[in-house]
């Protein structure tokens, strides 16, 4: 990221401007994402302890982790058409303090029920962060930028599953699971403190030079164009290049998932690690994600240098790349040893990373202002849908058959939807005149 974050203050009459405020701007975002993850994350981490203290069945647990699932698939369309509609900043603002909320309400709950609601309501608010994450970067980034901010943007994605099980050890050691739970919504309330005080938007913030949004706004983009709430999904879902993205979302989405809930069982129950051995190992497929983020944006300008492609085709030449390495994950069926299981799939949460930047890429660079956040928020549900049917193909099949023929199948997944995205978004060599 060579941007120079170093911020070289300038003086301009009585204002002063950042250089490059843009990437300050975005590692804003970044860190609200973050926050969201580790808010996200604290009811896993804590589950062994609550299912005893509030004496919660793992069938009742499951229908906590599924209220917050279905919530959050519901509304990423809500809440991507209300930022686009009311503005980034008020738009994510409501949505965290809800979810920052919602967090310290976890320190009451009595009975499974409550925390069911309170995920379900967690759930809705934070289904905000994917479209604001495509409203940040089509907002305050040119379109040559745009690839690599978005593999930036998607590190606080994973980011936050890294620190969350070290924030929240720390928290429930110190003060207990309640005070766990106050701890990270605390932590949630001061980052939309300094989201409230620090963002605005580029054409009023007093901190941008005119030189740097001149260079922001150097494509000349028309004005964004709000419609109501069915018009705009309507209006989304009748042009192609939508599920030319949605479609690959749908086949990536399930590995994540993986990832996120089954990679600790998997290790635990074929591979024979204990619990100290998966807390060792099972944060390396975070950290390849991150790097997987950050080296999605920089492998378009390799495609563009070595091959000449222009911007959309470097950036599905990018998907593509991804989509090959999620191969590794079929390769984890070939294996017993564990240390190679945790490398084939620290591979795959490279190449899923680096397909869920490219194609929040391709929302910011295939449509209009007006539609970003609304399209990355339907393409988010696309995504959630499918992961919350694999669970439950897991939950079904996993003790009978065992994971291996779960990881073939994501092993292949996304080169299906490599194809659509070729059909639907990569552009022809007549589009080119």
């Amino acid at each position: 990221m060579n941007r120079s974050l170093n911020p070289g203050i300038a003086a301009a009459g009585s204002k002063r401007t950042f250089r490059n405020l843009r990437w300050w701007v975005l590692v804003l975002f970044l860190a609200g994402v973050t926050v969201n993850y580790i808010t996200r994350n604290s009811l896993g981490i804590l589950a062994p302890e609550l299912k005893t203290s509030l004496g919660i069945t793992t069938e009742q647990y499951s229908w906590i982790v599924g209220a917050f699932q279905l919530a959050y698939t519901f509304f990423q369309p809500i809440c991507g058409w209300l930022i686009d509609v009311i503005g980034l900043k008020v738009g994510f603002l409501i949505c965290a303090s809800v979810w920052a909320v919602a967090c310290l309400f976890h320190a009451g709950a009595a009975s499974w029920v409550h925390l069911a609601i309170l995920r379900f309501v967690m759930g809705g608010a934070e289904a905000a962060a994917t479209p604001a994450n495509a409203k940040v970067i089509g907002e305050w980034f040119p379109k040559k930028e745009r690839p690599v901010a978005a593999g930036w943007a998607g590190v606080g994605f994973s980011i936050g599953a890294m620190l969350a099980p070290p924030i929240i050890y720390f928290a429930h050691a110190s003060f207990g699971w309640q005070g766990a739970f106050l701890f990270t919504g605390c932590l949630a309330l001061a980052w939309v403190v300094l989201w409230w005080l620090l963002y605005r938007d580029p054409e009023i913030h007093p901190n941008l030079s005119a030189s740097e949004l001149e260079f922001i706004r150097q494509d000349n983009e028309p004005p964004a164009v709000k419609l109501p709430f069915f018009k705009a999904l309507k209006s989304v879902s009748k042009n192609k290049r939508f599920y030319g993205i949605a479609i690959p979302a749908f086949m990536a989405e399930p590995a994540w998932g993986v990832l996120s809930f089954w990679v600790p069982l998997y290790l635990a129950k074929d591979l024979g690690m204990d619990l100290k051995q998966i807390a060792m190992f099972a944060w390396m497929p975070f950290l390849a994600a991150d790097l997987g983020s950050v080296a999605s944006g920089y492998l378009t300008r390799l495609y563009t240098r070595l091959f000449g492609f222009r911007l959309v085709n470097s950036v599905v030449a990018s998907s593509v790349t991804g989509a090959f390495l999620m191969l590794s994950l079929a390769l984890v069926a070939m294996t017993k040893d564990p240390y190679v299981a945790i490398a084939l799939i620290s591979i795959g949460g490279f190449g899923h990373q680096i397909i869920s930047c490219m194609l929040s890429a391709l929302v910011v660079e295939k449509f209009d202002k007006g539609q970003m956040a609304t399209v990355n928020g339907m393409r988010g549900s696309f995504a959630w849908i499918s992961s919350f049917l694999f669970s439950l193909v897991i939950g079904v099949t996993a003790d009978k058959i065992g994971f291996n023929p779960l990881f073939v199948a994501m092993g292949f997944f996304d080169l299906i939807g490599a194809v659509f995205l070729i059909a639907f978004i990569a552009e022809r060599r007549a589009q080119r005149a």
